[in-house]
């Protein structure tokens, strides 16, 4: 009898140890997502209903400190249960980077969607911006990080 308790408690208790899915946009996409296959897309109350993960830094494209909130990358990278392989960003004008997925660490990016308090415009670098907290660590203030931090982020696709 215990053993069909446990049982029927571990059948139970596994969907729940799945990853979360992705909310489904009822409203204007701001990014699309395809993976495996499958292609989600979020607007902006989706992105909102994800984790929020905030940092205050400066950048190379901005005057003084930034507040900036966002969808942490490797949060993102969980609901998808995706542990490697890499991304392909795409910004609206067409602009584009691979980032490996193994780059992302909990402390790195967000794909924000405010800044200073606000949702950002097109033309102020949004509506989303791959960021990073350069100023928390100089990992964060190469070339490399500054060509991936790429705005007006639209689009994400993964490759094996």
């Amino acid at each position: 009898m215990h053993r069909l308790i446990l049982l029927l408690f571990c059948l139970w208790a596994l969907p729940s140890l799945a990853a979360d899915p992705l909310p489904v946009a009822t409203g204007t996409p701001m990014l699309t997502i395809t993976a495996g296959g499958d292609t989600h897309r979020l607007d902006a109350d989706g992105l909102r209903a994800l984790p929020v993960a905030e940092f205050v830094t400066t950048t190379i494209w901005t005057e003084g400190p930034q507040s900036f909130a966002g969808v942490r990358m490797t949060d993102l990278l969980d609901r998808l249960g995706i542990s490697s392989g890499t991304m392909i960003l795409t910004a609206a004008n067409g602009y584009q980077v691979r980032v490996p997925v193994a780059d992302f660490g909990p402390d790195g990016a967000i794909i924000a969607y405010d800044r200073n308090g606000e949702a950002m415009t097109l033309r102020d670098k949004g509506p989303l911006w791959l960021v990073y907290p350069y100023d928390s660590d100089p990992k964060f203030r190469t070339e490399i990080i500054y060509a991936n931090s790429i705005w007006q982020l639209d689009r994400i696709e993964f490759a094996d």
